[in-house]
């Protein structure tokens, strides 16, 4: 069985994770942490980035896959994938605290929003309501 959606999906995933544990690597190095936060502030940020990306992200897999997997995903589905996706770069800038300071929030509501509606689509599908 050929999930497109989850497949695009994961791949996505994995990039972003690759990318925040860059980000992660290059502030350690920037502010001579080697192991732990060592209680800075910057590692400390890009830490709980990646953290909670790696918290959320499975649930919202699991729920991609299991939708596209009842054949009721849709065109929507993969829509909700990318701005999934586009919350979680969001985040990811927000948490450093700077310009974007904004993106923690938006991809915080991004996160909650997308879990939700897709908790309450495998929710729906098996009552026949979707």
């Amino acid at each position: 069985m050929l999930l497109p959606v989850t497949l695009t999906a994961a791949a996505a995933a994995a990039i972003l994770a690759i990318w925040l544990s860059i980000r992660v690597g290059q502030v350690r190095g920037s502010e001579k942490v080697s192991i732990g936060d060592g209680g800075n502030d910057k590692v400390i940020r890009r830490m709980r980035a990646h953290a909670n990306f790696v918290e959320n992200t499975p649930f919202v897999l699991i729920l991609i896959a299991a939708i596209e997997m009842t054949g009721k995903g849709g065109n929507w589905l993969a829509y909700v994938a990318a701005i999934y996706m586009l919350g979680r770069i969001a985040h990811g800038l927000g948490m450093d605290d700077g310009r974007f300071g904004k993106g923690r929030m938006i991809g915080t509501l991004v996160t909650m929003l997308t879990l939700l509606g897709l908790a309450i689509a495998a929710t729906l599908i098996p009552l026949q309501v979707l």
